[in-house]
């Protein structure tokens, strides 16, 4: 959650920025939420390749909950991807 508020953050600085005509605050706004949804698209793509190990590895053993928790991690990771 913490990337978003950043992400977020950094679109109100670069709102603000732009609204006041203050160039350098728009630039440091943009690189702040770009910076942030970049971090945020890692750790989700991070946490998507986390789950489907484990998935396949529950599938590999029978073991139906790590199966399914890997299929939430996938979830979860895709989600924090396209935010």
């Amino acid at each position: 959650m913490g990337d978003r508020v950043e992400e977020l953050k950094g679109n109100v600085k670069k709102g603000v920025g732009k609204a006041t005509g203050n160039e350098k605050l728009e630039t440091e706004g943009e690189a702040e939420a770009t910076g942030a949804k970049a971090a945020r698209e890692t750790k989700g793509a991070a946490r998507e390749a986390r789950g489907t190990v484990k998935k396949g590895l529950g599938k590999l053993t029978g073991d139906e909950a790590t199966e399914a928790e890997g299929k939430a991690d996938q979830l979860r990771g895709k989600a924090d991807r396209l935010g």
